[in-house]
């Protein structure tokens, strides 16, 4: 198994959405694996509304994922939401990589709605069991402390049989959250060590629990520049706190590199454990987040895919 890299964004950093779409029909056109979209619904800052945002990649893309980094459950409806990402998974013929989390307690979006940050681990597992039961049973019936439904129905059923669901969070409780119900888990502002730490808790309470996650379903991700970090507007954005983690030092994810360098360091471009990666490509303007990402393409990903493991070809022999 070999590194599956996808691009993302935080902060909108495009001048509009004919600079988005170029973006994205380059990386559709590329090796790249997956789109991201942070969610954030109150900010000071440009983000895209995450399952609008679903939904317009699903009719721009043919070929790649995407999905949500991450929603916070306790600032949606689950019934709505479940309904939402059946949809687009339909529409997109099973390319929907939905990831939910519990939001950090940090966030604006608490106050602004009117959410009671104490209740957030509970009302979090409650939207993951009401969501996972409306993509697989015709009719739920539910009672919890937060939720209440009598044959609630989702139709049309997600394409994915088995609808991704990659959680987020470094909490014991996201830890548990994972390991019981995830299928795949994302740093947010980890740094390398912890994010260590969690997988391998994660690895030991799913296997405790009967189950195991795919190697390749661990992300961490990062910002990215090839070139000097004295570029305009990059030391800042490398110093800036993430969205997901306002208190973490992102700098100590970020890459500013030759492409040359970078595709000789591509398997650790994450951490040792995490086997996927998500970039988000810095740059003070359209044309120099295009270039960046043209970088990648072009120079990192055949590089990185050269040296990746190859799968063994199944033959009929071995069915």
């Amino acid at each position: 198994m070999g590194v599956v890299i996808g691009l993302g964004c935080a902060e909108f950093p495009f001048s509009g959405a004919a600079a988005y779409w170029r973006w994205i029909d380059m990386c559709e056109a590329g090796a790249v694996d997956s789109i991201w979209q942070t969610d954030r619904i109150v900010s000071r800052q440009p983000f895209l509304e995450s399952m609008v945002t679903m939904a317009a990649l699903a009719g721009r893309t043919r070929r790649m994922k995407f999905g949500m980094n991450v929603v916070s459950l306790a600032f949606r409806d689950p019934v709505l939401l479940a309904k939402q990402c059946a949809t687009i998974d339909v529409l997109s013929e099973g390319r929907l990589l939905p990831a939910f989390g519990i939001g950090s307690p940090l966030a604006p979006e608490w106050q602004a709605l009117r959410v009671d940050t104490k209740t957030r681990g509970r009302k979090t597992d409650e939207c993951l069991e009401i969501i996972r039961r409306l993509w697989r049973e015709e009719s739920v019936d539910f009672s919890g402390a937060f939720y209440e439904l009598k044959a609630a129905t989702v139709f049309p059923k997600p394409v994915q049989g088995d609808l991704p669901m990659w959680i987020g969070g470094s909490t014991d409780a996201a830890i548990r959250r994972t390991a019981r119900i995830g299928t795949g888990w994302q740093a947010g502002g980890d740094p390398p060590a912890e994010a260590g730490r969690v997988v391998a808790a994660i690895k030991l309470a799913a296997a405790e629990a009967g189950r195991s996650i795919d190697e390749d379903h661990y992300g961490a991700g990062f910002a990215f520049h090839f070139g000097s970090r004295d570029a305009p507007g990059i030391g800042r954005a490398m110093g800036a706190p993430t969205p997901s983690a306002p208190d973490a030092t992102p700098h100590m994810h970020s890459r500013s590199a030759t492409p040359t360098r970078s595709s000789r360091a591509s398997p650790n471009m994450s951490t040792r454990a995490c086997r996927s990666s998500f970039l988000r490509p810095l740059g003070d303007d359209d044309e120099a987040i295009l270039a960046q990402t043209r970088l990648l393409i072009e120079q990192v990903l055949p590089r990185a895919e050269a040296r990746r493991p190859k799968r063994p070809k199944v033959t009929a022999t071995d069915k």
